[in-house]
């Protein structure tokens, strides 16, 4: 029942908020204002579907947000320099890839925390980017870029595309394959899981990886938005993606998460800013409304942690 409750819990939560700003906002239910919930969401929802694999094998990574700005300065200069958008797209998920693999293998190799190693690389990640373009944006993009995370198909936001694929993609991963499997078996018990004859370094550096790749798209798509390969994209993004599998029934101590989950807990997220939006709630009072569904999030998975103990 505990764990029933769990996950219709953030489902029912995205209904009511829906319900709640449907009736309290003429301006909610447009078509033009859900297509713009949907284009600021995707960047935060794709990144926080990485992460979902990441938490689920108990680690965390804080450099996503930097990696979102490396990747997508990259992708900018790549399609300055006139490369069609598609590779510079590929070359920006290898870029975040990269970048992945150096936090496993830190991590695993050095055996430092995951916290400290990705908070170190958070830092290095930033400060290659801003050494790369001298703090100045990548400007004067192509309008074939833009379309990226500001066009339509068939009246739909392409960036739902990217979701769409990434999520069922990662869902089929996390059910059906090894490396999804392992990864909640390295976050339930690690020692058991090694005894148990899994490589537990080569597949938490997968994971990494995995999560450092869906980052890199992030990037490309948040610099799209922004038609500018900016330097300081991504900054604070971590905080923000991690709440979001925090939200949507992820655990910090590992072992639990589903895709469907982050993608709710980060539609919550989005819909919780764009109706303080709407309704004219000041910004700094923003911050503590979705500082404080944070808190109860975790509060509620550590009071269930606690009685299963």
């Amino acid at each position: 029942m505990r764990d029933q409750l769990k996950k219709v819990l953030p489902f029912a939560t995205l209904i009511v908020l829906f319900a709640g700003l449907s009736i309290a906002s003429p301006y909610f239910l447009t078509v033009g204002n859900l297509s713009s919930v949907i284009r600021q969401t995707t960047v935060i929802t794709i990144m926080a579907i990485g992460m979902t694999v990441v938490i689920a094998s108990a680690g965390i990574d804080l450099s996503v947000g930097s990696m979102v700005g490396l990747t997508g300065v990259i992708g900018a200069m790549l399609i300055s320099a006139h490369y069609p958008t598609a590779a510079a797209l590929v070359g920006a998920i290898f870029i975040g890839a990269l970048c992945g693999t150096v936090n496993g293998a830190a991590i695993v190799l050095l055996r430092i925390p995951p916290f400290i190693a990705t908070l170190g690389a958070l830092g290095i990640y930033r400060g290659l980017t801003l050494l790369i373009t001298g703090g100045i944006p990548i400007a004067n993009l192509t309008h074939d870029f833009g379309v990226l995370a500001n066009g339509n198909i068939l009246q739909v936001p392409v960036p739902l595309f990217f979701l769409v694929a990434v999520a069922v993609g990662i869902h089929l991963v996390l059910k059906f394959t090894k490396l999804g499997r392992y990864a909640y078996a390295i976050g339930s018990n690690p020692e058991a899981a090694r005894c148990s004859g899994i490589r537990i370094g080569i597949y938490t550096v997968s994971i990494y990886a995995l999560a450092g790749a869906l980052s890199g798209m992030a990037g490309m798509i948040e610099a799209a938005r922004l038609v500018t390969g900016q330097p300081t994209a991504g900054d604070g993004y971590e905080l923000r993606v991690i709440a979001a599998v925090v939200i949507g029934g992820g655990s910090l101590n590992g072992g639990q998460g589903t895709v469907i989950g982050t993608v709710i807990g980060s539609m919550i997220m989005g819909l919780l800013s764009n109706g303080c939006n709407l309704l004219g709630i000041s910004p700094f009072l923003q911050q503590v409304i979705i500082g404080g569904v944070i808190v109860l999030a975790v509060s509620f998975d550590e009071l269930q942690r606690r009685r299963l103990a």
